[in-house]
């Protein structure tokens, strides 16, 4: 078998799959909106949506082209091997590791910058200066560097050690740093962005009480300052067990009633109250197994190298190989999986919010959230089905409005 030819078609098959998933999603702005929804945007915001989704994915289909062009360049002509310089696994997976996340960064960050600085300026979402744009694409570049080639180097001394043992240990080495990566997340936030108390008042008094009358302790309540990047809202939990930060932007501040964010708080309380955190938790795990499993089965495979012109195991090609065209071959069932959980789980933290008595508090949030992001009111079913992490505005107020009339008849 000649392993080159099946990555490039694997490679193809991916690439053919999110085109179509850019595809539909194009097509989707000429399906009619749904009655519940009508009024989000007038006939200037209504075009002004079309006229954005239309440029969204247009860049979207250009990067896949473009990123696809350089895949392609880099495996058919054999470019990577040039670059080994030692037979030392470790020097020789960083040296092909970088080279790869470094030009991936570059092809990335170009559409970044269009899409940010230049198709979001234009519809008034993006507030980034270019210093911190380029800051957050350094800070990303180094943090994505140095998570991956540590955890290559792990697993390279793990396999070298004990062989086919790392499907068990790897995979535990890899539950325990998700769970880390996790407990870190708060701080890693701060790389980014600045936090301050929210000051005393009826929004951190109602906040409180909502959460400690449900069994939560609020560790605190901060403000990030989400508008030096965007005019686009959104607020969560941070922390473990019965203890909880919440987080709000400062954009939802401004552009929200204090009912309307307790209404959205209410709807996390949900989460919380039917342990989703540790349901995507689980579902986590289950694909960092699955990517242990596709790291030793290509690292083991010993006819894959010379087919792609190294002279010995590069454990760099290996990590590519399976980032490129194996792990994405198979996301689209997981992905369908942990969305059709995603979205269940969504339906019942809005029906906590119900509960509380903020349900029409998180229609007009919804509303609010979907109409400041210019949000697809009528996407394809397809794409839903198979991306989408949340259920469509219109059914969620429609079910919402459902639950609300269940309640009024107990």
């Amino acid at each position: 078998m000649n392993y080159k030819i099946l990555a490039l078609i694997l490679l193809g098959l991916v690439f053919g799959y999110n085109l179509f998933l850019q595809v539909i999603s194009y097509l989707a702005q000429n399906n009619p909106v749904p009655d519940n929804v009508k009024d989000l945007y007038d006939a200037e915001t209504y075009a002004k949506w079309k006229a954005y989704h239309r440029e969204t994915c247009g860049i979207g289909i250009v990067s896949l082209i473009a990123s696809f062009i350089l895949y392609l360049v880099l495996l058919l002509f054999d470019v990577l091997p040039h670059l080994v310089f030692s037979q030392n696994p470790y020097l020789s997976m960083i040296t092909v590791l970088v080279f790869f996340l470094s030009l991936d960064a570059v092809v990335s960050g170009v559409f970044s910058y269009i899409y940010s600085m230049k198709i979001d300026e234009k519809y008034g979402f993006n507030k980034m200066t270019l210093k911190t744009f380029f800051a957050d694409q350094i800070k990303s570049y180094l943090v994505s560097v140095l998570l991956m080639a540590g955890l290559c180097s792990l697993f390279i001394l793990i396999y070298e050690k004990m062989g086919d043992w790392i499907l068990l240990l790897f995979s535990g080495v890899m539950t325990a740093f998700l769970f880390i990566v996790m407990f870190l997340y708060p701080f890693f936030s701060k790389m980014y962005n600045k936090f301050t108390p929210l000051e005393e008042g009826e929004l951190r008094t109602r906040l409180t009480d909502l959460l400690e009358k449900n069994g939560y302790h609020v560790r605190e309540i901060q403000v990030m300052d989400a508008s030096k990047r965007t005019t686009k809202s959104n607020a969560y939990f941070s922390g473990y067990g019965k203890t909880k930060t919440i987080v709000l932007y400062d954009t939802l501040i401004e552009s929200m009633s204090v009912d309307e964010i307790v209404a959205v708080f209410a709807h996390e309380l949900g989460h919380g109250l039917h342990k989703d955190v540790i349901k995507n938790s689980f579902l986590s795990i289950l694909q960092m197994v699955l990517l242990v499993f596709l790291a030793w089965f290509t690292v083991r495979t010993e006819g894959i190298y010379p087919d792609f012109g190294f002279a010995a195991r590069n454990y760099g090609l290996a990590l590519i190989l399976v980032m490129l065209t194996e792990l994405p071959l198979l996301s689209p069932v997981f992905s369908f999986v942990v969305g059709l959980v995603s979205r269940k789980a969504e339906y019942r933290a809005d029906e906590q919010a119900v509960k509380e008595g903020y349900g029409d508090a998180l229609i007009s949030a919804l509303k609010k959230l979907s109409r400041d992001s210019l949000a697809d009111l009528s996407p394809s079913p397809v794409e839903v089905a198979l991306t989408y992490s949340h259920p469509p505005i219109s059914q969620r107020i429609a079910a919402i409005e459902e639950y609300g009339k269940k309640i009024m008849q107990q």
